[in-house]
């Protein structure tokens, strides 16, 4: 069965345009780079991954694509975009010149205008990344569902995925009863079809000592909402080396998916991240 990772991360600490990433987060303030992750994935059976942007620079974006160029286990790569630049068009059909060049991801949730996204001026944008077929990663968080949901009925052409499940606050989930509210709007937001997830990024929002039950409803509701061919599997490497590893995230996730789904697995571990991103990896199974 063919794997894709379908969300990781690169990074050189030297690029100096992580504006995010400061040394209070010591597990990750290290370079990451393709040599390392490339142990991983053979250990784990994963034959490819989609490279997704950590800064708010087309720079970045140029430096993944050239990584991509040179690590064939890249099939593709999220790249950034300026919304609010005048140039954005031109650098969207510039970038898309490279087959490996498949999609955006705005970060969202680093906004503190939560309706940005909604923008009259972000029309021609989107209607740009229909137009190259080029895909909308939803970098977000709760309260951000709704919106994302005004988004894909407004574009219904244009092909959305949720990563990190919008990062539910599981470490909330027994003790507010709002933060609930994630599981009514993961719902909703499902029945547009244009809209995938990512089964990523979960255990770092699960605190310091993970519930795995809770985690696993949270797995079950993503699939019940979306079903398996809307549905991907990520590491979010090496952000999830701040609550555990590699290995244990993909393990979680292949425990759950074999005693949930063993005869459409398969779509989750590489076929809805093929279609979704038009990834060149072969045949599923």
């Amino acid at each position: 069965m063919i794997k894709i990772d379908c969300h990781q991360h690169f990074w050189s600490l030297q690029r100096n345009d992580y504006d995010w990433l400061t040394s209070d987060l010591e597990p990750l303030y290290r370079d990451f780079l393709p040599d390392e992750l490339s142990g991983k994935l053979k250990k784990n059976g994963i034959e490819g991954t989609v490279l997704v942007q950590a800064a708010a620079t087309v720079e970045e974006t140029r430096y993944l694509l050239d990584l991509a160029n040179q690590h064939p286990f890249v099939k593709g790569v999220v790249g950034w975009v300026d919304f609010e630049s005048e140039d954005v068009l031109s650098t969207l059909t510039e970038l898309a010149q490279n087959p490996l060049f498949k999609g955006v991801r705005p970060m969202i949730q680093e906004i503190k205008d939560d309706k940005w996204i909604l923008s009259p001026n972000f029309e021609v944008v989107f209607d740009k990344l229909i137009e190259l077929d080029l895909t909308f990663d939803a970098l977000i968080k709760p309260q951000h569902i709704k919106i994302i949901d005004t988004l894909a009925k407004r574009f219904p052409d244009l092909k959305i995925v949720i990563d990190h499940c919008a990062k539910p606050e599981l470490t909330r989930f027994k003790t507010n009863s709002n933060a609930n509210q994630w599981f009514f709007d993961i719902a909703s937001i499902s029945i547009n079809k244009n809209v995938y997830c990512k089964l990523s990024g979960v255990l770092t929002e699960a605190g310091e000592s993970p519930d795995f039950l809770l985690i696993r409803n949270v797995m079950d509701h993503i699939l019940k909402s979306f079903g398996a061919r809307r549905v991907m599997w990520g590491s979010d490497w090496p952000v999830v080396n701040l609550a555990s590893d590699y290995d244990n995230w993909f393990n979680v996730v292949k425990i759950f998916l074999d005693e949930t789904i063993p005869n459409y697995q398969h779509l989750i571990w590489a076929g809805s991240a093929i279609e979704f991103y038009s990834l060149n990896v072969g045949e599923v199974e």
